[in-house]
């Protein structure tokens, strides 16, 4: 592509090729996510391991444990080699663990070789996660529109490709690993070429000739700074609330409906599947509503759906019960992520470390919460555990106002984040 440059002008063309990219990335990203998901019962068939969630949860626990170093290291590596760079080697490792995971558990039955497979795929994943983010907030500000929700829509998008996908193959009984195979492949050869639209931005770590690319070192402190700003931190606390909400249901909602419901594997899956076409409908739809009521009053009624919602899972009953409430817990915990993002972008000078800071704090939720759920279900039972999650969902409500616009936004952001996409 072009050469890199820290103050690029570019046509229509190349910044739609840009944005397209992007959503690209988002939606392997939710691919390889709800692959994992949706084939969690079917992995613990081949294992053996019973009907003990804490057993499931501690396989879960390898993943996160992955995720949260792959964060860590994140910014480190932004900063050292770039998103363009980053990007795709997270989505190998991605790939790689996600190979381990389908062979060591049909071929192998091996639950270490599951274990490191889970590893791999949430450090892959952790490290693209904040990456992505990042790369969107940059063609955002370009662009001069708001285009995260839909972003995370294409995250979600790619969930419900995964758990649509994931659903028909347990249905048809193709084996955990040709599923996951597929899927791996898939992964590394979009991404490969995807990346070849994203340019080269010496501003977010890209390579770039020598007097254009800012020092390493005052790249990495400026990214360790915006943690002193506690706006930020508020933000990350209606991140964590909604990102606890998100990953909970991922990891826990297809086993809640089998063990809790007493379904089977494949409506558990088809149940998974509301959850995620909810998030993604709520995203797409997300950005006029916020754009008429606010960001802080979006992210209170979205908290409150999702509080009931996940009160009409819990308490079940009639399936139709239970899939409004999956529906409504997916709309509830739609909006808080990619608005969390805008707040973190809009009215600083380093938009990119600020979000890289809040995207650390969601994630760690995101992937950290399902391994505590897992442990409280073995001791409350499953459904009881998602009590944790009505909680957070309330912390996030009252730290709402963190997310609305400041009054004087960068210089160099053409528009305010609250305009239409």
């Amino acid at each position: 592509m072009s050469q890199p440059t820290s103050a690029p002008t570019r046509t229509r063309r190349e910044l739609t090729a840009w944005r397209n990219a992007v959503f690209v990335i988002f939606i392997l990203s939710g691919l390889a996510m709800a692959t994992w998901v949706a084939r969690i019962p079917g992995v613990r068939d081949d294992l053996g391991l019973g009907k003990d969630p804490s057993a499931v949860g501690l396989l879960i626990l390898g993943m996160s444990v992955g995720a949260i170093a792959g964060l860590s290291v994140s910014s480190p590596l932004l900063v050292r080699f770039g998103p363009h760079k980053g990007m795709v080697g997270g989505l190998v490792i991605v790939a790689i663990g996600t190979l381990s995971i389908g062979f060591g558990s049909t071929t192998f039955h091996s639950v270490p070789l599951v274990a490191i497979g889970l590893i791999l795929l949430g450090f892959g994943n952790g490290m693209v996660d904040v990456m992505m983010n990042v790369e969107a907030t940059a063609v955002e500000r370009e662009i001069g529109k708001t285009l995260l929700p839909l972003m995370h829509a294409c995250f979600s998008l790619g969930t419900v490709f995964g758990a649509g996908i994931g659903a028909l193959a347990a249905w048809l009984l193709v084996p955990v690993a040709w599923h996951l195979l597929g899927i791996a492949v898939v992964i590394v050869v979009v991404a490969v070429v995807a990346i070849r639209f994203i340019p080269r931005e010496a501003e977010l770590g890209d390579d770039a000739v020598e007097t254009e690319r800012i020092p390493f070192g005052e790249r990495f402190r400026t990214s360790l700074a915006v943690w002193a700003d506690w706006r930020l931190i508020l933000i990350g606390v209606v991140m964590l609330g909604m990102a606890f909400g998100e990953g909970s249901a991922n990891d826990w909602i297809s086993l809640a409906v089998v063990d809790g419901h007493g379904q089977t594997n494949s409506v558990g899956a088809v149940v998974f599947g509301f959850f995620v076409a909810a998030m993604t409908v709520g995203r797409v739809v997300g950005g006029p509503i916020v754009d008429r009521i606010g960001r802080v009053a979006a992210i209170r009624i979205t908290a409150g759906m999702g509080a009931v919602g996940l009160v009409l899972f819990i308490v079940g009953g009639p399936m139709w019960v239970v899939v409004i409430g999956t529906v409504l817990w997916g709309f509830g915990v739609s909006l808080g992520f990619p608005l969390g993002m805008s707040a973190a972008a809009d009215g600083a000078a380093n938009p990119a470390a600020r979000v890289s800071a809040v995207a650390i704090i969601g994630y760690c939720a995101f992937l950290a919460g399902p391994p505590l759920i897992g442990f409280l279900g073995q001791h409350f039972g499953l459904l009881n555990a998602l009590f944790l999650v009505l909680a957070l969902l309330v912390a996030a409500f009252l730290a709402a106002p963190a997310v609305r616009p400041v009054s004087a936004p960068p210089a160099d952001r053409r528009q305010k984040a609250a305009e239409p996409a």
